[in-house]
């Protein structure tokens, strides 16, 4: 599909990646999975890379210095970083987005309003 969104979503939690996977289909998406933010990217280019600060060990800084790499490294414009975690955990959102996230939100709003963020974040 030419229109078709490509997403790298880095996280090991295998059920993020699938309800992320499920909620992409109809955007029209496909979501690649990097278990590992260390391992190399399983394609490209992407539009939007994102990150789980939950599951990815590391401080908040430390996995978006690392995926602003994946991020430059997708293809031939940057693709937008996009960190999300627990909503508790404000102090580690906020760290990741002044660590040079585009944006960051809650779990619970990424998986509540999916398509339209990936909308706003795709444009």
């Amino acid at each position: 599909m030419p229109d078709e969104r490509l997403i790298l979503l880095v996280s090991p939690d295998l059920l993020s990646t699938s309800r992320i996977a499920g909620l992409a289909q109809p955007l029209p998406a496909r979501v690649d999975t990097l278990r590992r933010i260390e391992d190399p990217l399983p394609g490209g280019p992407y539009d939007l890379i994102l990150v789980d600060l939950q599951t990815v060990p590391g401080t908040a800084t430390e996995i978006v210095s690392r995926a602003l790499l994946l991020c430059e490294g997708s293809g031939a414009k940057r693709a937008r970083l996009v960190a999300f975690g627990p909503h508790v955990a404000k102090e580690r959102l906020a760290e990741a987005l002044a660590a040079g996230a585009d944006a960051v939100v809650s779990r619970g709003e990424l998986l509540g309003d999916f398509a339209t963020l990936v909308q706003r974040w795709t444009e």
